[in-house]
């Protein structure tokens, strides 16, 4: 049915809630999630730029977008299980990659094949673009996980995540990263809404850990 297929499929990415079977005061579809990380992706390259960057925008879009269609096959993992070791995440990525390039045989016409395999592909990796796209989908999963801290929900759950994924940003070496750390992050943990759980520490502790140590 040609790219029909893969257009009608963008629907199911609506569907699929991130981090299930854990309460939540507000839920994210994986549609949602990845237009956020767009937002969040163009600007860190904005910064980049300013700071004398060469940002190809094409590729940034088209993986920033993209980069979590596969879980249409797949869903969204409860992210302890994912992360339960590097051979399971490994499993599971491979999973995936092997579903996508499966739908994109089978459906898409053979002129455009080798395009939807690039723009569908896994795209974080060591380029500029690729650690643009590795920080704006952390930052997503920093400001989901802080909304409900604030909101005061208690499932260590989102805990884990705030704090997880402001290590893995600080670690990423881009003056984005920089500008997030001194510039937004003190505005988020400064925010005057009341929570009963001490985020301000917690923010403390997480930029203090070193992976290395």
């Amino acid at each position: 049915m040609g790219i029909h297929t893969y257009f009608r499929s963008l629907n199911e990415l609506e569907r699929i809630i991130r981090c299930p079977g854990k309460f939540k005061f507000e839920e994210h579809s994986v549609a949602s999630h990845s237009w956020k990380v767009v937002q969040y992706a163009k600007t860190f390259a904005d910064i980049e730029e300013k700071n004398g960057a060469i940002i190809n925008w094409k590729k940034l879009y088209e993986i920033t977008s993209s980069h979590d269609y596969g879980e249409i096959f797949i869903g969204d993992i409860k992210t302890p299980v994912k992360h339960a070791s590097p051979q399971l995440r490994l499993l599971i990525q491979q999973v995936e990659e092997g579903m996508v390039h499966k739908f994109i045989e089978e459906h898409i016409p053979a002129e455009y094949k080798q395009i939807f395999h690039n723009q569908l592909r896994e795209g974080k990796d060591g380029s500029m673009e690729g650690l643009i796209l590795e920080a704006a989908d952390k930052m997503d999963q920093v400001y989901e996980a802080f909304a409900e801290l604030q909101r005061g929900n208690t499932e260590k759950e989102f805990v884990k995540m705030y704090r997880d994924a402001l290590i893995k940003i600080k670690h990423i070496k881009l003056h984005c990263v920089e500008y997030f750390l001194n510039s937004i992050l003190p505005d988020m943990i400064n925010d005057d809404i009341t929570s009963t759980i001490d985020i301000k520490r917690i923010t403390e502790e997480a930029l203090a850990h070193d992976t290395d140590a």
